[in-house]
């Protein structure tokens, strides 16, 4: 799999899809593997979009439960092959993505005040930066480091519980109980039976 695969799925180039990249790459050469089942494991702790690269390139998903989300706004990601006792862990190096500004930029496109030669500087940054990230040695742009960890378990198949009030479906796991009954959790924090 190759970048384009991973453009395809998310839609458009940009940074953070060729980071998440470079950090599946570095992932796949680490373990030679993808992930046709479990054996592989990726823990995110972000929701940009270097995840989406990660699930193309590594087939870490969360619907096969290979792909855990840790929601602390890092770029860090942790990968396990199950049976192993090592852990690879990629975090970015700050400093490397903070040069250069751009920001500003960003900020005046993002809200549509951007003059039509500030929207082709962004662009032009914008294309230097990717371009950097697809390049530059590994080393340079990520701190990787094998740990020792152990991955988490497999993914657990729970039974589907009926919501007492909306009817749908839930994961046991998800289902709160209030007088003999089951609630999922929107039906239950909206009526706080």
């Amino acid at each position: 799999m190759e970048i384009e695969d991973a453009v395809k799925f998310h839609g458009h180039m940009c940074p953070g899809l060729a980071i998440g990249f470079r950090v599946a790459k570095i992932a796949e050469e680490n373990f030679g593997t993808r992930s046709k089942d479990e054996e592989l494991v990726a823990i995110v702790e972000n929701k940009s979009c270097s995840v989406d690269a990660i699930q193309v390139i590594n087939s870490c998903t969360f619907g096969k439960g290979n792909l855990v989300f840790r929601d602390y706004g890092k770029h860090v990601y942790t990968f396990f092959k199950r049976g192993d006792e090592k852990a690879l862990r990629i975090s970015r190096k700050q400093d490397v993505f903070e040069r250069g500004g751009g920001n500003d930029l960003f900020q005046k496109v993002r809200a549509g005040t951007a003059t039509p030669e500030e929207k082709a500087e962004f662009q032009r940054e914008r294309e230097e930066k990717i371009k950097m990230i697809l390049e530059a040695p590994a080393d340079e742009l990520f701190k990787i480091e094998e740990i020792e960890a152990e991955p988490p378990q497999k993914a657990v198949i729970f039974q589907t519980l009926t919501c007492s009030e909306c009817g749908e479906g839930m994961m046991e796991s998800r289902a709160r109980v209030a007088h003999g009954k089951y609630f999922c959790l929107p039906c239950f924090e909206k009526y706080d039976v």
